[in-house]
């Protein structure tokens, strides 16, 4: 039973880092940013719903240093 649950969790992973390759997340030219790395953590592990409709999108705001 475990294996075949592995099996899934890795054929759901391997489906959402495909929608992330196909949305062009992993390009040279991303910004760097919270949001980015957000955005394209949640794709992926959103996995098949990304071909449901689903786009997840993540908004993040990280704090200045100050001086």
């Amino acid at each position: 039973m475990r294996g075949i649950l592995g099996a899934i969790v890795v054929i759901w992973l391997v489906i959402g880092v495909a929608a992330a390759v196909q949305r062009g997340y992993f390009g040279d030219d991303q910004e760097v940013s919270c949001a980015t790395a957000g955005t394209t953590a949640v794709t992926v592990l959103a996995g098949p719903l990304n071909y449901l409709g689903v786009n997840p999108e993540v908004d993040c705001e990280v704090p200045e240093p100050s001086n």
